[in-house]
């Protein structure tokens, strides 16, 4: 099941005096702190759970998740139902190539990144705005100076950093694709960029403020060679973008109680 694609907002901690709930049905126990985010993916998960019921794969009898754990046969309803209701064409040859072209740097083999990170970690209690403030300044202070006060942004990660790399002054040494989170790689490789990125990363750890030091581009692969790779790319986008768009109606057509999800009032599925 991929409902933990989607992503509606920023991470933060969700407390309540009542429990958050769909249709009724709670999310977490009464007292028990979760993140926002572990919140909003308990949320789709429950929506989609409840729709295979009501799509007559799945039991209404079927137990309410405990801690956000749905049962074996949810899990499969839910799975039945997302294919039932989201019949995506495969991409042309036409738009392959189109991507291919327009993201040459994506299908490259051996690319590699040597960067350093100063990591603002977000954790359960964390204010995530006053965080994202702290980290913005960081930021801003780091791309600013000129060289003149010797290596600014050495000095911030170790006295800001949460990563244990901030005792060598943030770095992080070569990197590929496969040595850091998706979310993180995505930010780093398949562009040109070189300094301080201009940009907060977000990854699961937190905000980091990066630094490209040296890339090494990698060898480029002709379109032939990578065709699947392309195609898996594009069904890939395509089933995101259509399980956001089911799971907005969703929300818009269910009481939430102690969540926000963007909602949608007409259908966005045809």
């Amino acid at each position: 099941m991929l409902v933990d694609t989607v992503d509606f907002s920023t991470p933060a901690v969700a407390r309540s005096t009542s429990a958050p709930c769909i249709n009724g049905v709670p999310l977490n126990p009464l007292g028990q702190t979760v993140t926002a985010e572990e919140l909003r993916q308990r949320a789709c998960t429950e929506l989609l759970r409840q729709a295979a019921i009501q799509g007559g794969l799945l039991e209404g009898a079927d137990p309410a998740p405990s801690d956000g754990v749905i049962s074996a046969a949810a899990s499969e309803a839910i799975d039945a139902w997302l294919e039932r209701e989201l019949q995506l064409p495969d991409p042309t040859d036409d738009a392959c190539r189109r991507h291919h072209t327009a993201n040459p740097a994506r299908y490259r083999s051996g690319e590699r990144v040597r960067a350093r990170h100063i990591l603002f970690g977000v954790t359960p209690g964390t204010d995530v705005v006053a965080l994202r403030s702290r980290a913005e300044t960081c930021l801003l202070d780091v791309r600013c100076h000129d060289g003149s006060a010797g290596d600014r942004f050495g000095r911030a990660a170790r006295e800001l950093s949460n990563c244990p790399s901030g005792e060598l002054g943030g770095e992080l040494g070569w990197l590929d694709p496969t040595d850091c989170a998706p979310e993180f790689a995505n930010e780093l490789f398949g562009r040109i960029e070189v300094g301080v990125l201009p940009r907060l990363v977000h990854s699961r750890f937190g905000l980091h403020v990066v630094e490209v030091l040296e890339r090494e581009p990698g060898v480029a692969h002709p379109f032939e060679a990578v065709r699947g790779a392309v195609a898996m790319a594009l069904r890939q986008q395509t089933y995101v973008a259509a399980l956001r768009q089911i799971l907005q109606l969703l929300a818009g057509r269910a009481s939430l109680e102690g969540v926000q999800l963007d909602a949608c009032d007409t259908p966005l599925v045809q």
